[in-house]
């Protein structure tokens, strides 16, 4: 059905509850489904994946004699390990919140075809959306900051206030950098680099060329959720004058940037397999990203799209977990 509105959002409101006009509330209240809907579960494997992949090849580049049982029983590994991946989580669904408040705010998703958001819908108060959003990353902050008191890398504490910092500016702020086709960017460098290396760096104070393969694949991942999301919503994100970068580049070289996204961790692998031959084993998630991709490229129909993005997710968890397996129970 062809809509009948034609409203140009306000530019430059400053994400404040204060100054921006709140949507039109609806006589529905938010249910718990349309609060879980709004954490966006589908996408938190990218918080999963790179704390997975930094903690396998932290064991296997610890050099630490014994099994995986008992490297994560020496020295608070399986307390970092798993601190680390509330933080990533945290992380994710502030971001997810996050966004939710933003764009609802901004007017963004007055255009959305896609699942209706708990703010731009009215389901929900904005401030009530973004207390949500930053009580998850004032989480993911007490998490980091644990890790920090049981590994004594204070330092780490200007690396998780850049990362709560970027996550909030991604759509939030007079200028976020969600809207100047920046999004793949932060994801490739914090949901990627950033939670791969600092979780390998946390348990054995080490980076290594394993970490840095690790970490690359999984910000490619990441960049590759993010894209194939971007290009179902390009004709919406163009009316409401966000600039994602599958707006910037167009419809056609966006698919062909997620197909690149997607198929770059199958040739980073390649390091793994001439290593240890066993992680060959995550080339089975292919069978995972290959009906991704193909749908990825070829559907206009927003509902296709989504499934092209759930599988690219799916892929990443199951290379993820597969590769950080197939290392931890090396011989």
């Amino acid at each position: 059905m062809a809509r009948t509105k034609n409203r140009t959002p306000v530019k430059g409101r400053s994400g404040n509850p204060a100054k921006a006009s709140a949507p039109e509330r609806t006589k529905q209240r938010a249910t718990a489904g349309d609060w879980i809907g709004g954490a966006r579960l589908r996408t938190l494997t990218l918080g999963v994946v790179p704390v997975v992949l930094g903690t396998g090849v932290a064991f296997v580049d610890s050099g630490a004699p014994g099994d995986f049982g008992t490297y994560l029983g020496r020295d608070h590994h399986l307390a970092v390990a798993l601190l680390a991946l509330a933080v990533a989580l945290f992380l994710q669904i502030g971001v997810n919140y996050s966004n939710d408040y933003s764009d609802g705010v901004r007017g963004t998703d007055e255009f959305r075809v896609g699942p209706a958001r708990l703010t731009g819908a009215g389901l929900a108060k904005p401030r009530t959306v973004l207390t949500v959003a930053l009580t998850f990353f004032g989480l993911a902050a007490v998490a980091g900051l644990v890790i920090v008191l049981l590994t004594g890398t204070w330092w780490l504490l200007l690396v998780g206030a850049a990362a709560i910092v970027a996550a909030w500016y991604y759509t939030g702020g007079k200028k976020p950098y969600g809207y100047n086709a920046l999004g793949e960017v932060f994801v490739f460098v914090f949901f990627g680099l950033v939670a791969v290396l600092g979780t390998q760096y946390v348990q054995i104070q080490a980076i290594t060329a394993s970490g840095w393969a690790a970490a690359v694949a999984a910000g490619f991942f990441a960049c590759a959720v993010l894209m194939v999301n971007n290009i179902r919503d390009v004709d919406e994100d163009r009316q409401a004058g966000k600039r994602t970068l599958a707006v910037v580049v167009g419809r056609p070289v966006a698919r062909v940037l997620f197909g690149l996204f997607l198929m770059l961790p199958y040739v980073v692998l390649l390091w793994f397999v001439l290593l240890y031959f066993r992680t060959g084993f995550a080339y089975f998630s292919l069978l995972l990203a290959l009906p991704a991709l193909a749908i990825g490229v070829s559907s206009r129909k927003p509902r296709e799209l989504i499934t092209a993005l759930q599988l690219s997710s799916f892929a990443s968890l199951a290379y993820g977990v597969v590769l950080g397996l197939t290392l931890v129970l090396l011989p």
